[in-house]
Order: C-alpha cells, then structure tokens, then sequence
C-alpha cells in the first residue's frame, strides 16, 4: 500500500515510528507537510498538489495535524476524502475535536463523567462563575491552548476573579472547570484505536505541578485502567467519531472524568511508559479500511 502521514515535521518522534512500522510491513511510506499542499478544487476532481506534483494512487491518510494548522490540515484531510481515500482520523471528527467547548457538549450529551464546567460570554459577573463550578481552587483553560498551555490553577477566590477579569479584558475566551483535588496532579490517558485501548499511561504532574502533560515535566508509567475508566475511553472516542484517539480523565470519587479528546495523540509517551508497539496498531487500522 502507498500511505500518506500528514506531519509538518518527520523528524518528530510519532512520524518516525509511524515511517518505520509501515515500511517493516511492506508499505511505501511517504511523509506529507500538510501546510505545504495546495488544493484544487473542481467538477469530481479534487487534487492534491504537493511540492509541484500531483499526489496520486494513495490507499491511505494518517493525519498528524498540530493544533495552530487545524483550519488549513483539515481541509487537506477533506480533499483526501473527496479523493475516496481512507483517513485514519475523520475531517469532521478533527475538528470537533479541536474545538474544546464543543467537545465537552458532545461529551455530555453521551452522559460521560466530566469535570464541572463554566462557558460565559466574558461575564462580568466573575464570582457568580466562580460559585457555579464550587468554589476555588478552580482550573482556568483557555479554548485554543495545548500540551498544558493556557491552564492556569487558581488557589483562591481573589486569584481566580483577577484572573478571570484579566482574560476578559483581553477577550481571550476561556472555560472554568472545577479542581478535583483528589487526582493529586494525575490524570490518565487511554490511548484508543478502531475500538480498541491498545495502551494507557499514568501521568503524574512534577512536585508543585497540578498538570501533568509530559511536556510541563510530567512522569508517566503503565496502568491497568478499571472497566469504568475503559468504558469511558471507548465511548468518548466513539461519540467524538474518533478512530485513532488520546482519551485524557481524571479519577475522582465520583468515577472517571474526561478532561480531553486528542485526535492527534503522541506516540511517544505511550510507547515509552507501556512497552507496546502502538504505532503498529495505528497501521494494521489503515490496512483493514483501506482499499
């Protein structure tokens, strides 16, 4: 088979694991920089043109869109399925997925364990959020921050208003989400493909951290998730239409809670902390759906 991995950079560690699992398969490999395509659009004749020539006779798409390129990665995804190719993560899943409000929607509508959460219209009215997620400590998040980015932990009410007023002030849209103490600066992710958790890690904050993204300096180790927690990771995967996913929760008193749907996950972490070959398994994926 002839696949495609979308990444602007191949020497990032998930891109390279994905090259050298396909290739030991028996596959043509070929590394794709999505921000560098251009699209031609016409009468049952989409085309994808990279670096000057036409991308042709492809079996199959693993898009490795970052964050900042959502807009412009997913319309080279869409292309690609106007092409009848098959895409291991969805265009329209990519973007449900970014865009973190209506991820928590979705979530909840599928009645999904989930931290408590506040959306406003940069209310004035700072306390009265505050009150509705149970006082602080809060968590603040900002809508288009990643990988920790724009997470800010606030330990007491006076914090969190400023906090609050400040974003406001510079209209950066934001979600307040209730501080679940008793997940001591953990979380879990389960790392689901085709149905399937194929590896799920432990992520533990570094001392005086409350996040635990492995990029703030986090330690992750193998875990054995609970039936709950495993459901909860198969069923947000399934309801986000997300065929290859990082499923972030918390645990808490009240069972596990989602935090986050990644459509992009990083291989790394997982592969290192589980031992297992995941990037394998996000191949054997493509071969069962491609034609």
């Amino acid at each position: 088979m002839k696949l495609v991995i979308l990444s602007a950079n191949p020497n990032l560690y998930s891109t390279r694991r994905l090259v050298e699992v396909g290739e030991k398969k028996g596959h043509e490999m070929m590394v794709v920089d999505h921000t560098k395509c251009d699209l031609v659009i016409e009468k049952k004749k989409p085309i994808v043109i990279y670096k000057g020539k036409e991308l042709t006779d492809i079996d199959g798409v693993i898009p490795r869109i970052g964050a900042s390129v959502t807009f412009f990665g997913t319309a080279v995804v869409r292309q690609f399925e106007m092409m009848k190719v098959f895409t291991a993560t969805e265009s329209q899943a990519l973007v449900r997925s970014r865009d973190k409000l209506r991820s928590l929607q979705i979530l909840s509508r599928a009645s999904l364990g989930l931290p408590k959460t506040v959306f406003s219209n940069y209310s004035k009215d700072v306390s009265s959020v505050i009150d509705k997620v149970g006082g602080a400590p809060l968590v603040i998040k900002l809508l288009e921050g990643t990988q920790g980015l724009g997470v800010v932990l606030a330990d007491n009410r006076n914090s969190a208003e400023s906090i609050l007023e400040a974003f406001n002030g510079l209209q950066a849209r934001v979600i307040v989400q209730e501080f679940i103490k008793e997940a001591k600066g953990a979380d879990l992710r389960a790392f689901v493909v085709d149905g399937v958790v194929v590896g799920a890690m432990k992520r533990q904050g570094k001392e005086g951290e409350f996040r635990s993204n492995l990029h703030r300096g986090g330690s992750a180790e193998i875990i054995e998730l609970t039936d709950e927690e495993e459901n909860a990771a198969l069923k947000a995967a399934r309801v986000m239409g997300l065929g290859v996913a990082g499923v972030d929760m918390l645990q808490s008193a009240r069972g596990p809670l989602i935090l986050e749907v990644n459509s992009s996950p990083g291989l790394e972490g997982i592969e290192k902390a589980t031992g297992k070959n995941i990037a394998l398994q996000i191949i054997k994926y493509v071969e069962r759906n491609a034609e």
